[in-house]
């Protein structure tokens, strides 16, 4: 017995189950799950185009949305587009009149791009005439040819003649005519030669944007509000990036316009400042474009290490740029607040339904069988799947939402049925009959697992078109259920198949 259960414990199926358990374990302790606006609550917009678009346009007004709702510092941000003129925003947190209103402006604003040489402003959007496809090289080189105007080629040849290696600078809705409010590591960096492209003696964006834009940095230092307020006097808003709210609402009480932009987990420095100042590049400047010679047909270059982070990066500049002109504006037409209250509730009541369908398995289990080896163990495998998909959830930040949290359930109903599969068949079909012989249960078990691998490659497949061709909840409770199934197939059904062998005495 004692041989049989060290043999048990030591199989491979049985550790496999056992590190991605403890895993999960941990994962969830250090990093809590994230849940989507109708658990954590939140708002969610409807904005409608002012006529069809296709496709492409679409795609272009989603990534641009993204990228300027999350210059604002707000976390858990979904943008879906839902058919050829309806864009769907939802944000989860955000439960003041006054915040969504400020999503409704981003939303409903075209947005200002510039683009900056030497603390100059040479151009903005509407100076981009053209954007043409990106293209990538075999190197992995990617480039993004546009044409700008000729009054923005004229200006660009004056500023940048005899400066090869310069940095060139574009930027998307930055903070114009404020104060920056920022720690010192911040400050420091952003008065060094790290965006100085291949000129480090080039004036640091630090300068490049005061000259600009009129944007004062300075380092926190423990300023009262009231210094703060004096300090910028005269400016439109104070941005407080990575500071402590209870400064935003002092600010706000002395009538002062404040934007808090918060750090993400593991957010660096270099990243923090990008997206604060909605900055893109620097980039250097060619030979061929220091010459004094106008262009008006120019292109932005970039290497990366591997294929798929150059068609990111060229696609990006390729947002960016169009964004600065989109063929389309947006109208927010509907706007719903979800409340956090509601959606602890909500929370509350799948978390019994978790637990009443573990339950209902259990109690389903035992009375078909009449036998606790067989119900205990298909409930437990049940159980440890939905702490791995919970554990995985929380490990990639997957927002958790009622559909996702019924695509678990969903997957755990489908485990049970792949699990009686394999109990059946090492039952022998009946409960009188028992499989004695090593190769039976091999043959058993063999067939059991063509069964399996062929329902979850099924279910796979039928789940992978609402992933992929369907937007808004359904692709929630399409990624937990594929998540499950595969879990499933490869961890918790061959080490539920070990565990029965076992406790039925079949190995």
């Amino acid at each position: 017995m004692k041989r049989r259960t060290k043999k048990l414990l030591l199989n491979w199926r049985i550790i496999l189950l056992t590190v991605f358990l403890i895993g999960s374990v941990v994962t969830l302790a250090v990093r809590p799950l994230t849940f989507g606006i109708d658990i954590s609550g939140g708002v969610a917009l409807v904005a409608q185009t002012e006529h069809p678009v296709d496709a492409d346009t679409m795609q272009l007004v989603v990534d641009s949305l993204q990228k300027r709702l999350n210059t604002l510092g707000l976390r858990d941000i979904t943008v879906e587009a839902q058919g050829d003129q309806i864009v769907l925003v939802k944000v989860a947190n955000v439960t003041t009149a006054e915040e969504a209103d400020a999503i409704k402006n981003v939303i409903e604003s075209q947005g200002v791009f510039y683009m900056e040489f030497d603390g100059v402003i040479f151009g903005t959007g509407q100076d981009v005439e053209y954007v043409g496809i990106y293209q990538i090289k075999p190197d992995n080189t990617w480039s993004v040819p546009f044409r700008i105007s000729k009054s923005a080629a004229e200006k660009f040849a004056e500023l940048a003649k005899g400066k090869t290696g310069w940095p060139v600078d574009m930027f998307l809705d930055p903070p114009v005519n404020s104060l920056l409010v920022v720690p010192d590591s911040v400050y420091n960096l952003m008065n060094s030669s790290e965006f100085n492209a291949q000129v480090p003696e080039a004036p640091t964006l630090l300068q490049r944007i005061t000259k600009a834009f009129n944007i004062t940095v300075v380092a926190y230092a423990n300023q009262t509000a009231d210094e703060l307020a004096d300090m910028a006097e005269g400016r439109e808003k104070i941005v407080l990036v990575d500071l402590n709210q209870g400064l935003q609402s002092e600010l706000e009480n002395m009538n002062v316009t404040v934007r808090l932009v918060q750090r993400g987990p593991g957010e660096s420095d270099h990243a923090l400042i990008i997206r604060t100042l909605g900055l893109y590049g620097p980039y250097s400047v060619g030979e061929g474009l220091a010459t004094g010679q106008p262009q008006q047909d120019v292109q932005i270059t970039g290497t990366a290490s591997d294929r798929l982070t150059a068609e990111q990066e060229a696609r990006q500049i390729y947002t960016v740029l169009k964004s600065g002109s989109l063929p389309v504006k947006l109208n927010v037409v509907g706007m719903e607040f979800i409340s956090p209250r509601l959606g602890e509730n909500f929370k509350y009541q799948a978390l019994l339904a978790g637990i009443g369908a573990l339950i209902a398995v259990f109690a389903i289990v035992y009375f078909h069988y009449r036998n606790w080896k067989i119900a205990i163990p298909v409930a437990s495998t049940s159980f440890f799947e939905a702490i791995i998909i919970l554990g995985f959830a929380a490990l990639i930040q997957w927002n958790l939402d009622l559909p996702s949290i019924a695509g678990i359930i969903a997957a755990i109903g489908t485990g049970v049925d792949q699990q009686i599969v394999i109990t059946d068949e090492l039952l022998g079909g009946t409960k009188e009959t028992r499989i004695t012989r090593r190769s039976n249960v091999l043959k058993r078990m063999g067939r059991a697992f063509f069964v399996i691998f062929a329902s979850a490659a099924t279910t796979i497949v039928a789940m992978s078109f609402l992933l992929i061709y369907f937007v808004g909840t359904l692709k929630g409770f399409a990624f937990t259920t594929i998540l499950g199934v595969v879990i499933g197939i490869l961890v918790t059904r061959p080490a539920y198949a070990e565990i029965a062998k076992y406790l039925l005495g079949e190995d």
